[in-house]
């Protein structure tokens, strides 16, 4: 009997261990999302995914775009990347109404094969300077024809109309739908999702660097490689209006920390915040002209707090503090993806001077408030009469006694009555009877 139990155990196992074993055997398609601005954090996700399919063995990854554009240099560094990969890249314009939008178009172009969703659109990718301005004459020719010449050596094999095209969108800012860029031979496929995606891509060969492939997408699956935390925070701050309001909660912790030094935490607060603002502006295309207006404003509340003026350099340094945060980050030029809200930079630099004012009236309020040590503390302070004879006694202010005289001689002042101090003679009170 246990002879014959064991091949059925073996049988019942094989069985109901075939699926997992038949799906470890089949291709993998490594899917990856970016989706917002060209910035160095979606570099690292890119490399980090490139890393991950060659060590997987994958069959294809799958880079599902929406990009507004951004940085030309992470741009041409992920087109490295994806050039030299040794697992065929595949850059879905996906989902319906997005974009590759300038450099996007030209990752797009990258990949070993491109695909658009229906309603998707792709282009205008016409250069711009790190400060967001058009480039200029000669320099603007210069980059543009390294773009151009990037590019044709992207679409070279896809005929002249998708070269074109390429040029068009770099010359011009021209961009097109699916439907235009699938009729000019600029990408390879319109697919509904990435499932429809990987149907097409079966049997279709495309060139390596060193090598043709040939995708073999039948029963393929797929497995998503997200974004990390890190990546994922690293591209939040190259937001402009995340980096402005760190900027903004950097400048005012700061100032109440000046304004009330002896503490740590708003001190803390605030290089903390500054830290990761600095990093955030030195990624995004800023016009670091408007970081003079922004040290003026911190400059004019620490002279409104220090030396008050009733607010009247509190007003100008507001005025500078919102001239400055828009020239920072909304010079001409600038793409609306990498502009700062204005709302929100009027309203945090009315919020600042409203907290700058507010530190200001406590600062006046404490100049003007009574001295509240020493013995001229005691004027105006009530006690209690314990003893008295004649003009002499003694009274009770607060835990401690006194020597006390009255004020008026012919005021009668008794044990147990409230009493006033209404002057300080060494060290002994005057008082009145209250």
């Amino acid at each position: 009997m246990k002879i014959i139990r064991i091949p059925v155990l073996i049988l019942i196992a094989l069985i109901l261990f075939q699926p997992a074993l038949a799906q470890s055997d089949a291709p993998l398609a490594i899917v990856m999302t970016a989706d917002g601005p060209i910035m160095p954090p979606m570099l690292e996700y890119f490399k980090r995914g490139i890393k991950t399919a060659e060590q997987r063995n994958a069959e294809v990854i799958i880079i599902q775009l929406n990009t507004p554009g951004g940085s030309v240099d992470t741009m041409l560094s992920m087109i490295e990347e994806m050039r030299a990969s040794e697992v065929p890249v595949v850059v879905y314009v996906s989902p319906n109404d997005a974009i590759a939008g300038s450099a996007g178009a030209l990752i797009t172009m990258a990949g070993h094969a491109s695909a658009m969703a229906p309603k998707t659109a792709i282009g205008a990718a016409s250069p711009i300077d790190s400060s967001g301005a058009d480039i200029e004459s000669t320099l603007q020719t210069k980059v543009k024809e390294i773009l151009k010449a990037r590019a044709r050596s992207l679409v070279e094999d896809r005929g002249t109309r998708a070269i074109n095209l390429a040029e068009a969108m770099i010359d011009d800012a021209k961009a097109v739908t699916a439907k235009e860029a699938f009729d000019a031979g600029l990408i390879d496929f319109i697919a509904d999702d990435t499932e429809d995606l990987l149907q097409a891509l079966n049997g279709f060969t495309v060139q390596l660097q060193n090598s043709r492939h040939t995708f073999k997408t039948e029963n393929i699956r797929t497995q998503d490689l997200n974004i990390s935390f890190i990546e994922q925070l690293l591209l939040l701050l190259t937001d402009p209006n995340i980096a402005f309001l760190l900027l903004a909660i950097g400048v005012q912790a700061v100032l109440i920390e000046i304004s009330s030094p002896g503490g740590w935490v708003a001190g803390f607060i605030g290089t903390v915040c500054l830290t990761l603002a600095v990093y955030g502006m030195g990624v995004l295309p800023i016009n670091w002209f408007g970081v003079i207006f922004l040290l003026i404003a911190f400059v004019l509340f620490i002279l409104d707090i220090k030396a008050p003026t009733h607010g009247a350099l509190t007003t100008a340094g507001v005025a500078s503090f919102i001239i400055g945060a828009l020239v920072l980050f909304n010079s001409p030029g600038t793409p609306q993806f990498q502009r700062v809200s204005v709302p929100l930079v009027v309203g945090m630099g009315i919020f600042l001077g409203l907290l700058t004012f507010t530190v200001l009236m406590f600062a006046i309020r404490a100049q003007r408030a009574p001295v509240r040590i020493g013995v001229e503390s005691l004027i105006g302070r009530t006690g209690t009469a314990k003893s008295f004879s004649h003009e002499a006694g003694q009274v009770q202010v607060g835990s401690e006694l006194w020597s006390a005289e009255k004020a008026d001689e012919s005021e009668s002042i008794r044990k147990g009555d409230l009493i006033e101090v209404v002057e300080v003679r060494g060290l002994r009170l005057i008082v009145k009877k209250k």
